[in-house]
């Protein structure tokens, strides 16, 4: 694939792939269409690879098990699928055809033909991050409008369902439902057994789904078989209000709950009709504090006492939060396109990501109230391990909480923090995580988490000082400056000459000596200094500063190849070579310590390593990660060697090769993706962002 000709052939073939489509995608089609992406356990998908219509294929969850999710629309007595691959024995129907379809920052937007109707499908997963209530909220939309495309009356209904798949890993399990009658028609769906903080293949084992619309005159519900609630449908426009007790396994005449709305004749456009589906457990973690475990809850309990009346303030907000969606994706749009299109597209397809990892908590006081004074975030490492608040996922996602709201960074850390100043965990250096297994955030009192010392000691000092230099808020720092005190000096200790160990490229196996990792190790250091002086321990602070510039010396000695074209990827090895994206720590901070030569050298060798799609992350491998690509593309000297890096992610984005939720492991030479999915590292790709006097600016507009 090295050569000319090859390398030109797989680009007309990638180009071709991408242009069978046969509807306009808007900036581009993705790997997988977010539909419902607000926790790690309310994750919907529509797979891709080369192109798959809303009515294609089933949606999915992260992982890739089907979420029965289906919707019917009947135009003058014609029935036709729109969303999900439905097979009915016994009934007749056709399928919608996709025009367009649209992502934004919170919205994926289809338009699709049934007849002479054109019908518009806006899924939205709100990002309400400056109203905690709203942004803990595991609910998402579904809303339909229906517009007649001949400018004649029309007579229309729709239907959606989803199937119990949305709450187990095991559709063998028995699962039971109900159905809430009142100004809201409720479904609710949970397993019959629970077994509260597990997983099976990463789905939740406990808590309840939830489907619900507003109730009309026109408005009818049922329960059952999955073949019969549909016939029922599209035989008849409507269903028969009754309800299937007949409880069983998950996959035993695959259980439905379903909705129709009589649209009546539509001669225009229909107002929207709107659904929300959601998955809500309660407690949503335990936490391990200094005396046990703790309980933490959703923030949205502190404001509703029943998921009844949270899911009636959700239906009712709809305009209301498609308004806020509305103006948000603006924003990100316009900032972003000051960088580029394609880096738009980019963010774009990042946000929802990065936050449906997250969920907002809370805890009780001693007499049973929720405390909102006590807030911590939690953040699942979805798709590798499986871990709780590991701090080398935080730390690529920081760059979105930069962005969206700082304070959800604070409260990531909290977590960290606060665990360790418990004094349970026995390590001189920063923990790797809260817990090996989501959601259970259990500590590692036997100090035997993965071992990344200086990637999660630095990486946690230069979060802090990010989030203080950013807000004005120095109380993290002060409350937890021993913690930071004790870490930098783990730092001192072992960051000019890293010993044999991993970083946060894991997957890429332990290594001694690695230029990437020191650079973190320095920046964490003279980091510290700043935090010393916001602290008002102006001796420590000299003391850090000095110790970092004398590091910063020694390692351009050991850092630099035998040809000086580039650093190494580790000392002593000039052969070697890797994108040092911790440079990214000292633009981000301001800290101006390493030299301006060091950068405009590495920017020259990278724009000579580059692959078909992209630069490779190291020597080891062709593989490269799409977060240290972007930020990358933050510290280089030219906007062409950033346009690169931008422009090689985008690429990877819409080659058409991949059906997985944004995948930020992938090869360099050809495309592929190499198996990570729906991880929140993707908030990364907000890297480009950099923040000077509180105005928004680049990285770019402030050297």
């Amino acid at each position: 694939m090295n050569s000319p000709i090859m390398h030109l052939f797989f680009l007309l073939y990638v180009a071709a792939a991408v242009n069978a489509l046969s509807w306009t995608a808007t900036p581009f089609n993705p790997p997988a269409i977010p539909l419902a992406v607000r926790t790690p356990y309310l994750s919907a998908w529509l797979p891709q690879g080369s192109g798959a219509a809303l009515n294609d294929v089933w949606p999915t969850f992260w992982t890739g098990s089907i979420l029965g999710w289906c919707g019917f629309v009947k135009v003058d007595g014609v029935a036709y699928s729109f969303l999900g691959a439905p097979g009915v024995p016994g009934v007749n129907f056709n399928k919608a055809v996709q025009k367009q379809i649209e992502f934004t920052a919170t919205k994926s937007t289809f338009v699709l033909s049934a007849g002479p109707v054109d019908i518009t499908v806006t899924f939205l997963s709100p990002v309400e991050v400056d109203d905690l209530v709203k942004q803990s909220t595991p609910f998402a939309y579904m809303a339909i409008e229906a517009q007649s495309s001949d400018n004649q009356s029309h007579s229309v209904q729709v239907y959606s369902d989803i199937s119990a798949e949305w709450v187990s890993g095991d559709n063998s399990l028995v699962a039971n439902w109900n159905t809430t009658l009142s100004d809201v028609l409720i479904h609710q769906v949970q397993l019959a057994s629970q077994s509260p903080f597990a997983e099976i293949n990463d789905h939740t084992q406990y808590g309840s789904a939830f489907y619900a619309i507003e109730k009309t005159s026109t408005t009818t519900y049922q329960t059952g078989a999955d073949v019969t609630v549909r016939a029922q449908f599209v035989n008849s426009g409507k269903l028969l209000n009754t309800k299937d007790t007949n409880f069983r396994a998950i996959s035993n005449n695959w259980p439905v709950f379903a909705f129709a709305q009589d649209l009546g004749n539509v001669s225009s456009t229909s107002a929207s009709t709107v659904f929300t589906v959601g998955h809500v457990r309660d407690p949503a973690l335990q936490y391990i504090v200094a005396n046990g475990l703790q309980l933490r809850y959703l923030y949205f309990w502190s404001h509703f006492s029943s998921v009844q009346s949270l899911i009636a303030s959700v239906l009712s907000s709809y305009s209301a939060a498609l308004q806020s969606a509305q103006n948000f994706d603006a924003k990100v749009n316009a900032d972003a396109t000051k960088i580029s299109t394609d880096y738009a597209s980019v963010v774009a397809l990042s946000i929802r990501q990065a936050l449906g990892a997250t969920e907002i908590t809370i805890s009780k006081t001693s007499n049973g109230s929720f405390n909102t004074s006590d807030v911590i975030v939690f953040m699942k490492e979805i798709s590798s391990d499986g871990n709780v608040n590991t701090v080398d996922v935080i730390f690529p996602a920081w760059p979105a909480l930069l962005y969206t709201n700082p304070l959800l960074g604070k409260y990531l850390l909290e977590g960290l923090f606060r665990y360790q100043e418990t004094g349970q965990y026995p390590n001189a250096w920063s923990v790797h995580d809260l817990g090996s297994h989501y959601p259970n955030a259990t500590g590692h009192n036997d100090g035997k988490d993965e071992p990344m010392p200086v990637e999660e000691s630095g990486n946690m000092i230069i979060m802090a000082l990010s989030y203080a230099q950013k807000t004005g808020d120095n109380s993290h720092i002060i409350r937890y400056f021993r913690l930071l005190d004790q870490w930098a000096q783990f730092l001192i200790e072992d960051s000019l000459i890293p010993a044999n160990q991993i970083s946060t490229d894991d997957f890429a196996g332990p290594l001694a000596n690695q230029t990437n990792l020191a650079i973190k190790g320095i920046a964490g250091i003279r980091a510290m200094s700043d935090i010393a002086q916001r602290a008002g321990n102006a001796e420590k602070a000299a003391n850090y500063s000095s110790i970092a510039s004398d590091f910063v010396n020694q390692w351009q000695t050991l850092a630099m190849s035998s040809s000086g074209k580039h650093l190494t990827l580790s000392y002593g090895d000039s052969s070697s070579w890797g994108l040092t994206y911790n440079l990214y720590a000292d633009k981000l901070l301001k800290l101006n310590l390493f030299p301006e030569s060091i950068y405009s050298m590495q920017t020259a060798w990278y724009n000579s390593v580059a692959q078909p799609f992209g630069v490779p992350l190291d020597t080891r491998h062709t593989y490269t990660k799409s977060d240290w690509e972007i930020w990358t593309a933050g510290i280089v000297t030219n906007t062409s060697t950033r346009d690169l890096f931008i422009s090689s992610v985008k690429k990877w984005a819409s080659d058409g090769l991949s059906s997985q939720p944004f995948g930020d492991w992938y090869e360099t030479t050809n495309g592929e993706p190499e198996g990570f999915r729906a991880r929140p590292v993707v908030g990364g790709h907000l890297g480009e962002y950099n923040f000077c006097d509180s105005v928004l600016v680049f990285i770019h507009c402030c050297r």
